[in-house]
């Protein structure tokens, strides 16, 4: 059986993962286009859910089609647009297409969006969506209480923000996500690894780095035009003065943008409790396979894909 993103994270190897973005489209060639490229070299491919509140060919049917082609997906899923009755629902759909990788997520707003009329729902937080995913993976039961069939052998993560902590910050948001259930965090993006470094030993503090399992978002970033953007519209992304005056300056930016990112994985490597990173790359998918590549070359404790 093929070593998974869970066995992987266990054995202390420092993972990738890489992320990809269903297409606007119901012919899965557009899908597989960006995916199959990362077989091989990332450890494990996230699956959007709507992003960004506009329609995609929907996030489980994606994430099924990579099992298929034999990518483990991790599967987002977004309390924005259903209910509980439907989101359980999802999550006996995930079980029964092979998904076991699950990352819960609130979902941006629907202003944000190309349909800012659209209704957002919000019945559930991602912390009881998480308590509703473990209790199915531990008990086979529904919130109802009913028992159901199959196996939810499910790895459960959650999102958060890392940041430069201030004295006595206890990050109780992420206890809370803890306790519904996360095993693992994917972070927003942080292209300062001296911040990851001081956040990551808050955390080791608090015992926390015992509990979840760690992987910092990176980018290779495509502009210093897009390097601002990220940094003033993405809440909670940390995107240094210097790495932007160093793109602005840059002869080839998406050259340049993808060393700093090699560069940055490979500071992330040698930094205490990170697991791994979560390289997402928002209209630069090709620079990604090249990306793991050069770092797969110069990273001891990586695990083979």
């Amino acid at each position: 059986m093929p070593t998974t993103l869970q066995d992987k994270l266990r054995a202390k190897r420092f993972v990738i993962t890489a992320e990809v973005t269903p297409p606007v489209s119901a012919d899965r060639r557009e899908l597989l286009a960006k995916a199959l490229p990362l077989k091989g070299l990332a450890d494990a491919v996230n699956v959007t859910d709507a992003a960004g509140a506009r329609p995609h060919l929907g996030a489980i049917t994606s994430a099924a089609i990579l099992v298929e082609q034999g990518i483990e997906p991790v599967l987002q899923l977004t309390c924005r647009d259903r209910n509980r009755i439907a989101l359980q629902s999802d999550l006996l759909s995930a079980a029964a297409s092979g998904v076991r990788n699950l990352l819960m997520l609130r979902g941006d707003d629907p202003s944000a969006g190309d349909q800012p009329d659209a209704k957002a729902v919000f019945d559930l937080d991602p912390r009881s969506l998480l308590d509703t995913a473990r209790r199915l993976r531990d008990t086979g039961e529904l919130p109802t209480g009913r028992k159901v069939g199959g196996n939810f052998d499910f790895f459960l993560g959650s999102a958060d923000n890392p940041i430069d902590p201030p004295p006595g910050w206890k990050p109780a948001g992420l206890q809370a996500k803890i306790d519904a259930g996360a095993q693992f965090v994917q972070t927003q993006f942080c292209m300062d690894a001296g911040v990851v470094h001081r956040y990551m030993a808050r955390l080791a503090e608090l015992g926390l780095t015992d509990k979840l399992s760690f992987l910092i978002g990176v980018v290779p970033l495509r502009s210093a035009k897009s390097a601002r953007w990220i940094k003033e519209k993405l809440f909670g992304a940390v995107i240094p003065d210097a790495l932007i005056d160093r793109m602005e300056h840059a002869s080839d930016p998406m050259a340049e943008g993808a060393r700093i990112c090699a560069d940055i994985i490979r500071e992330l490597s040698d930094v205490r409790g990170v697991a791994g990173v979560h390289i997402m790359a928002p209209g630069n998918d090709a620079a990604v396979p090249g990306l793991i590549k050069t770092v797969r070359a110069s990273i001891r404790r990586l695990a083979p894909a």
